[in-house]
């Protein structure tokens, strides 16, 4: 019983369960942009359903369905998740300063000093 209640408790599994959950919940969200994304399309161009859609007898509307909603879906996560998230990123370490690394000059003259100050 003790090894199941650690498998429990252990950080990982919590966070990934919260994490699985809220991106169930988000893919709502970005489902609901997508679908009125489509309905604005539809607004100006006729409806976003090609599904019906087959010259020749082949039917390719699903596929430009799916595609015109995978177009879409990629800008709004990029758009509305990543481009933000990245801003934010960056917004956040543009005070952090990072140390360069010295060059191999740099360190040579050190090496260079540091041998002359043991010999004196």
């Amino acid at each position: 019983m003790n090894g199941f209640k650690d498998f429990l408790l252990r950080g990982n599994l919590i966070e990934l369960a919260v994490a699985f959950i809220m991106a169930a919940a988000f893919a709502k969200v970005v489902t609901a942009m997508v679908n009125l994304i489509m309905d604005l399309i539809g607004k100006v161009g006729g409806t976003p359903n090609f599904s019906d859609y087959a010259p020749g007898g082949v039917h390719v509307g699903a596929l430009l369905t799916a595609l015109v909603s995978f177009v879409i879906l990629a800008a709004v996560v990029y758009y509305a998740i990543v481009l933000p998230y990245t801003k934010a990123i960056e917004f956040r370490n543009r005070d952090v300063k990072v140390e360069a690394d010295p060059t191999e000059l740099e360190l040579l003259v050190q090496i260079r000093d540091e041998l002359r100050a043991r010999q004196n």
